[in-house]
């Protein structure tokens, strides 16, 4: 694990913290594989009920480091020069990081305590859920610096908050209080920097407490909404229904309701 990404484990909850706050937090080599690594085993994980995603010192991420981009602009790396294709490829390989984050079978947490950008944000995005504070700076700041996009901010976006407003905030880079994008919808839970720990630590507990296994099913057929038919849905819906009803926590929670308490779900 490098520096860089920080992992902590506790009651469930699994938190990764990109740990570059003299940068704020910007991607680095180290950084991006370290995630790379973790979100595949996080996801594996039967342990594991809720995968957090953050930032250390006030800030989530800046996205790339420009300061990156501007010494391969200069020439100044010794490396020898990847084709186009060799670039896009290596880049589509860390993109997993967002598909993953989208797709495993628990939920995602973003927490975004300040500054959120390029694809900073498009990490954002790619999780379940965003609480975000109500001062922190969110912009895409791709067009900045006359960069196009990646780790699927153009795809979540689009899907959160419809295709002009995904244009719009593309296209001028517009920068985002915390209180206006949750007002748009890019995020779930707003939240002041004053509360933020407390909140953290009931938001966070409340989801590693769902039926986890009913979480997972439930993202596969809501992400089979966005892009699927009705008919698809309806299939996948069906099947997922069954089993879901074949899991202890199922049972469990059907016995509690019977006695009139509160389920306890262990995620099996």
């Amino acid at each position: 694990m490098s520096e860089d990404l920080i992992e902590t484990f506790h009651d469930g909850i699994a938190t990764l913290t990109m740990n570059r706050p003299h940068a704020r937090n910007a991607m680095s080599g180290g950084m991006m594989a370290a995630l790379a690594e973790a979100v595949p085993r996080l996801a594996k994980d039967s342990k594991v009920r809720l995968v957090v995603l953050t930032g250390a010192g006030g800030a989530f991420c800046a996205g790339g480091d420009v300061k990156g981009f501007a010494a391969d602009a200069s020439g100044s790396t010794s490396a020898k020069p990847l084709t186009v294709d060799e670039r896009a490829a290596g880049l589509r390989e860390g993109t997993k990081v967002s598909e993953l984050l989208y797709e495993m079978p628990k939920p995602t947490l973003a927490i975004i305590p300040g500054a959120c950008a390029g694809a900073g944000l498009s990490l954002a995005l790619s999780c379940d859920l965003r609480m975000v504070v109500d001062t922190a700076k969110i912009t895409t700041a791709f067009s900045k610096i006359a960069a196009s996009g990646d780790y699927g901010g153009s795809w979540f976006m689009t899907q959160l908050l419809g295709a002009a407003k995904a244009r719009e905030l593309y296209f001028t880079g517009d920068v985002l209080s915390g209180s206006e994008a949750y007002r748009l919808g890019l995020a779930n839970k707003l939240v002041t920097a004053e509360t933020l720990a407390e909140e953290t630590q009931a938001y966070t507990s409340y989801l590693a407490n769902l039926p986890t296994l009913a979480i997972g099913y439930m993202k596969k057929n809501l992400n089979m909404a966005q892009q699927g038919t009705l008919s698809q849905v309806l299939d996948l819906e069906s099947g997922h229904m069954v089993r879901s009803m074949m899991t202890e926590d199922h049972k469990a929670a059907a016995v509690a309701f019977v006695e009139k308490r509160a389920p306890e779900f262990k995620g099996h």
